[in-house]
């Protein structure tokens, strides 16, 4: 961090990590942990969609990022409704963290960063993943779970407890 000139306030550097985390894998974690490193607050929001059909509720998926991000001291878990610039503008965010797989994640994101800027003022921070987590997709490690599939290398130990759980009980 560069200096302050004395009698300067430091303006708290804060984005928003949007997603539905239905589960939080370790590619979510890994864009997470790298805003993080860039931002003094990260707020890792958890969109509601009463339109879809949902493996953890909201309450579960903040408490499983909650367990998930704790050695991060600077990331807040929080769930929003609603358009994600709207949500920008209440609680003071000028960056929104997004992180790519592929071409076509970066074509849907792009339009929808052009909107968010045009909407809001609000800009839009792409990560390209990890390329160990570039073909991780929260969809695929449920089905995977779901039929008994090995997911222990995609999602943290606590998912993973939570998807065995789930996958027990439905037997």
């Amino acid at each position: 961090m560069t200096s302050m000139p004395p009698g300067t306030a430091h303006t708290v550097r804060r984005a928003i990590c949007p997603g539905s985390f239905d589960p939080v894998t370790n590619g979510h974690l890994d864009i997470i942990g790298r805003a993080a490193d860039l931002y003094d607050e990260l707020i890792v929001a958890v969109f509601v969609n009463q339109s879809k059909s949902s493996l953890f509720s909201v309450d579960e998926r903040r408490e499983l990022l909650e367990e998930a991000t704790a050695p991060y001291g600077n990331v807040r878990i929080a769930s929003f409704e609603g358009l994600v610039v709207d949500y920008c503008k209440a609680n003071d965010i000028a960056v929104i963290v997004k992180g790519l797989r592929a071409v076509s994640d970066f074509d849907y994101e792009l339009q929808m960063a052009q909107m968010n800027r045009g909407l809001a003022g609000v800009d839009t921070l792409f990560m390209p993943t990890n390329p160990e987590y570039s073909f991780l997709a929260s969809s695929l490690v449920k089905e995977i779970a779901k039929w008994g599939g090995d997911v222990s290398r995609l999602v943290p130990q606590n998912v993973l407890k939570r998807l065995n759980e789930r996958a027990s009980a439905s037997k």
